[in-house]
């Protein structure tokens, strides 16, 4: 049977459908609905051209139409689409978990597979309650998290977040949710400089856990690059401090690596990029490539410890869902392993991300809008400035109107009020990212002749 793609009345048929983060009145006045798609690009209903400068979101690090991963998918569901979880697995769940526990930073050989990014963040601070719990420190449950993190949408999680648009419709939320100031060097809430501050910013985690008392802090939740706050980068001191931190304070530090993991960074995980190791590490998005829902977490020996004895003992860990460890995501979960390795894919993103950051810096000495660039490997934003010596901001802000200019000339983009981000598909090319450069850069100058 050919694919046929169905039939719709628009904008009629949209009120039946609720998107992620829009308002749908506004969003069926001019609907993105897209149709197919193959390497870095996109085509929509009406055969508009799109390219993927963000990997959809954050995912596609494969590309569109990989046939390798679509072959291991299609012969996994002619063999077995789904297994019952309480009860059993697949092999390709139990390779998927040790080919993880293989690339994973040393240590971190216990593996959960679970569907998506957010039910790893909440089963991180789950596996870290319980495991406290079950080690004789009961009082240890609060977590020191961030301001401007986004670490997921389901109601645990969203305790955790420090974007408070996105929190405030469900308050009240978790207790035990303490937040510190990010890494943000360019608008340091310190009014500090690097480096004479010493990565203040790091050192102040450990007065927020005596401040709260160590025998109440369980973890310290993070990402290793923050997104949500305009692609926050921090120091190459930052990590090793704060795992200094937790070891001094028997705390858990958690890396939220959904955006960062699998080769993002210029290696396999965020946290080879930043030589710390983690005692979870969480995984997402790019794991599977897209081509199914698949996520997971990593943790250390010592933690798997604590969940392991005889079943009268009811110490394993209460948790589970129900597509966690699906043997078709499994099977795209090797596949996309496969292709990463075989096709020199990290070595590719720190080249061609090495040639993009070189096209940013030379973007922002041409338009002095932009204040900085940052990021690692195919993950870069930029922040837009009013006026760079001030680093004043637009009023009302550009952010928004750019990347909706850029969507308009056909590129996928990551935007906020005063930032901007791309982080294309692994397989871009340096011809790709001149394409992708060259559309923001005549977006750019678009919104800026139409200022008022």
């Amino acid at each position: 049977m050919s694919y046929v793609t169905p039939n719709l009345s628009l904008p009629e048929d949209l009120k039946k459908i609720v998107l992620d983060f829009r308002q749908m009145s506004a969003f069926m006045q001019d609907p993105l609905i897209i149709d197919r798609a193959e390497g870095i690009y996109y085509w929509d209903i009406h055969g508009n051209l799109l390219i993927d400068g963000l990997s959809g979101i954050f995912v596609a690090n494969y590309g569109h139409g990989n046939r390798t991963i679509i072959d291991a998918v299609k012969e996994q569901l002619e063999r077995l689409a789904f297994t019952p979880p309480m009860h059993g697995t697949s092999p390709q769940a139990v390779a998927l978990a040790n080919k993880i526990a293989a690339v994973t930073p040393e240590g971190l050989n216990t593996v959960k597979l679970l569907s998506g990014g957010s039910e790893a963040t909440e089963a991180a601070m789950k596996l870290a309650r319980q495991y406290f719990k079950q080690s004789g420190k009961p009082t240890k449950y609060k977590v020191i998290c961030r301001n401007f993190a986004y670490h997921g949408a389901t109601m645990g999680v969203l305790s955790y977040n420090g974007v408070e648009r996105r929190r405030s419709p469900f308050e009240p939320l978790l207790s035990g949710a303490v937040r510190v100031h990010p890494p943000t060097c360019y608008r340091c809430p310190f009014e500090k400089t690097y480096p004479e501050c010493a990565v203040f910013c790091a050192r102040t985690v450990e007065d927020t856990i005596r401040m709260e008392g160590p025998d109440t802090v369980a973890a310290v939740l993070m990402e290793p690059i923050g997104n949500t706050g305009g692609i926050i980068t921090p120091p190459e001191e930052y990590f090793p401090i704060l795992r200094e931190i937790c070891d001094r304070n028997e705390v858990l530090l958690i890396f939220d690596e959904i955006i960062t993991g699998f080769g993002r960074t210029g290696n396999m995980f965020a946290a080879d990029t930043f030589k710390t190791t983690p005692d979870i590490l969480c995984m997402g998005k790019g794991m599977s490539g897209g081509y199914a829902p698949l996520s997971g977490i990593a943790f250390s020996d010592r933690i798997a410890e604590a969940f392991w004895g005889p079943e009268e003992a009811g110490v394993e860990f209460a948790h589970g869902h129900t597509y966690a460890a699906n043997p078709v995501a499994a099977a795209a979960g090797l596949a996309a392993l496969q292709e990463l390795e075989t096709r020199n894919l990290i070595h590719n993103c720190r080249e061609v991300g090495a040639y993009l950051y070189q096209k940013l810096l030379e973007l922002q000495e041409e338009l002095e809008v932009i204040g900085e660039v940052r990021g690692k490997g195919l993950l870069y934003g930029m922040e837009l400035v009013k006026d760079r010596a001030s680093k004043s901001q637009f009023s009302p802000p550009i952010g928004v109107r750019l990347g909706k200019e850029a969507l308009k000339r056909g590129l996928l983009t990551r935007f906020d009020p005063h930032w901007i981000a791309l982080a294309p598909p692994l397989i871009v090319t340096t011809s790709d990212i001149d394409e992708i450069v060259g559309l923001l850069h005549e977006s750019l100058k678009a919104v800026l002749q139409h200022l008022d």
